[in-house]
């Protein structure tokens, strides 16, 4: 279940990283979303810090892969 949740959260934080105009932007917002994802479902800090690594990479990776230009 919790893998699931964290799929879903990597691609709602895709769609919404594109509010950046870099890839530091992206990146910022998206391990944001991602770790407040993972602290709103009870989990443990190992987890909130691989969600927001996650994210992180996923935001700054979208345009890259043309997800959100």
């Amino acid at each position: 279940m919790q893998r699931t949740a964290l799929a879903i959260g990597l691609v709602l934080v895709t769609g919404l990283a594109a509010c950046g105009q870099n890839d530091l932007e992206r990146g910022a917002v998206g391990a944001s979303i991602a770790g407040i994802g993972a602290v709103a479902t009870g989990n443990g800090l190992g987890t909130v810090a691989a969600a927001s690594a996650a994210g992180a990479a996923a935001g700054a990776l979208c345009d890259d892969v043309g997800v959100c230009n």
